[in-house]
């Protein structure tokens, strides 16, 4: 497996991945699948400071991690917001880890104080993937999502760098 900074060329890959999300789960509380342009220009507002990495197996991508901006206000600059998507067929092989580690390290070498996570309710893979990368829940904001008639809870961790 393969660890890498994404670029726009893994646009459509990672749209994929994610829009399958969109469509079939409560992972992610979008509605509308991603266009093509929207990956791009999603990809581009995370390069720099920040970044987007993709997993690949056999020259393809199976799955992504990024660092989002936690809140738009100045003195948040320091905390940002992980996201990690990994493809159906991939699951289970340790892509998610390998991504979450990478983004760690990622996080830590660009000066960000701590990463913030927002994972539905019940998402029981997710959550335990941050809790094995030392993320600890600091709360759970009940009902503020609704997707597919249901009303869903958000868990929040968090992992301190520095």
């Amino acid at each position: 497996m393969e660890i890498r900074l994404a670029t726009i060329d893994d646009a459509e890959a990672m749209r994929a991945i994610y829009n399958r999300e969109v469509l079939e789960t409560t992972h992610t509380f979008d509605l509308e699948p991603r266009s093509l342009e929207e990956q791009r220009e999603w990809i581009a507002d995370r390069e720099g400071a920040r970044g987007v990495l993709v997993a690949e197996l056999e020259g393809r991508v199976v799955g992504f991690a990024s660092l989002s901006p936690y809140r738009p206000r100045a003195a948040y600059r320091t905390t940002v917001e992980n996201s990690v998507y990994v493809d159906e067929s991939a699951r289970g092989l340790g892509v998610g880890r390998a991504l979450m580690d990478e983004l760690i390290v990622v996080a830590t070498q660009r000066g960000f104080h701590t990463i913030v996570a927002h994972i539905v309710g019940g998402h029981e893979p997710s959550i335990g993937l941050h809790h094995a990368c030392g993320f600890k829940v600091v709360g759970t904001e009940r009902e503020v999502g609704r997707k597919f008639g249901r009303w869903l809870d958000v868990v929040v961790m968090q992992r301190m760098l520095a």
